[in-house]
């Protein structure tokens, strides 16, 4: 072999050496797994992006237009300035032109929005892009967290159990009202319920008439445990949650049921010192008689309050940091003045929440198939 050729073969086989490294030898064991982050990271800043939460990237606070806009901003700039304090974090609140627009600033803008969005909102949102819930509203002297559906019926009916409805006439107040239509949805969900026929009232009010009345078998309307003599609700959400509520308790006492008629003023429907606060009570004048002739068959499940939702990829760290500002700021008289005022959403306070609480919701929406256009 002359040396040109021996050149060529030891060419040949360093080239086909360094083939054989670059593709690499048959792997004997799997790779192993890097396990997935399970908490949203912040994302490191560029010049193209700054911070979450600088000036030059301010949160986005955004409020469903549910009461008058200027109401909502004034009162949002305080929190906004509180929370800033609170946290160094810069935010900017604004009020989109509808409970479907703020959805869809939030799922266009995943990392950097919060939003305080009812609960068929939230439902959608998350549905949508898994917009996350974070707290929920606590309203009333009593701070619930959730609140409940009086499935009402005609007093002499035979209708003694949920299942009994099956086959009976529905009136409701209105097709996106928690208690008046999406809460009873859910339970005709859940019992395999199929009303003969649904009826849209108008309003709650006008279901306990159309019930009063004989115009449908029954409704599902707003419900408030009755006030006592000592001025204190019947029972509270803890005993609600204890197990304690019993049937006998969602109304008055039977004893005092034949005394209960509008006071002197007309103002209260009031039974020997109990007063009824349920929707029965918005039809006192025209209906006095309605305690007598109006019943509670059962109650919903508890319905849960309004949210305040993060978009899908907050940073965790930041939300973190948020939501402790959020408690603490949420005991103070400057939330009392704004975020409690009956002028605002009228949230005493905020709790925490789970996906799994608006479960009820959920399977309203899908029974009746709404969509970000029906809100």
């Amino acid at each position: 072999m002359n040396k040109r050729s021996l050149f060529v073969l030891l060419t040949l086989i360093v080239t086909a050496s360094m083939l054989l490294s670059a593709c690499g030898a048959p792997a004997t064991e799997p790779p192993v797994a890097t396990e997935a982050p399970t908490e949203a990271p912040t994302p490191e800043p560029t010049p193209e992006m700054p911070a979450i939460g600088s000036e030059e990237h301010p949160i986005k606070v955004l409020f469903v237009p549910s009461v008058d806009a200027q109401v909502i901003v004034s009162g949002g700039e305080v929190m906004a300035a509180a929370l800033n304090e609170a946290t160094g974090l810069t935010f900017e609140v604004s009020v989109p032109t509808s409970y479907a627009a703020t959805i869809e600033e939030m799922c266009a803008s995943p990392a950097d929005t919060m939003g305080f969005i009812p609960a068929v909102g939230y439902v959608l949102a998350n549905d949508l892009c898994g917009v996350d819930v974070a707290f929920k509203a606590l309203r009333g002297s009593s701070k619930t967290s959730v609140y409940w559906a009086a499935i009402i019926v005609a007093r002499d009916s035979e209708f003694q159990t949920f299942e009994d409805l099956n086959g009976a006439k529905f009136g409701y107040g209105s097709a996106l009202s928690g208690s008046g239509n999406l809460a009873p949805q859910g339970m005709f969900e859940q019992y395999g319920i199929a009303p003969s026929e649904s009826v849209e009232t108008g309003g709650h009010g006008q279901s306990v008439t159309a019930v009063y009345n004989g115009e449908v078998d029954f409704a599902s309307v707003f419900y408030n445990a009755p006030v006592n003599p000592e001025g204190n609700d019947a029972w509270t959400e803890a005993d609600w949650f204890a197990g304690s509520v019993t049937p006998e308790m969602w109304d008055v006492p039977a004893d005092v049921l034949d005394s209960c008629a509008p006071d002197a003023t007309a103002e209260a429907l009031i039974c020997t010192g109990w007063e009824i606060v349920d929707a029965r009570a918005l039809v006192r004048t025209e209906a006095p008689d309605v305690a007598q002739k109006v019943r509670i068959l059962t109650l919903s499940p508890e319905i849960p309050n309004d949210t305040l939702s993060f978009g899908p990829e907050f940073p965790a760290d930041v939300r973190a940091q948020i939501e402790q500002a959020l408690l603490d700021f949420s005991t103070t008289q400057e939330w009392a003045d704004t975020m409690g005022s009956r002028d605002f959403y009228n949230w005493v306070g905020i709790t925490t929440a789970t996906d799994a609480d608006y479960d009820l919701i959920r399977a309203a929406i899908k029974r009746l198939g709404l969509t970000l256009d029906d809100v």
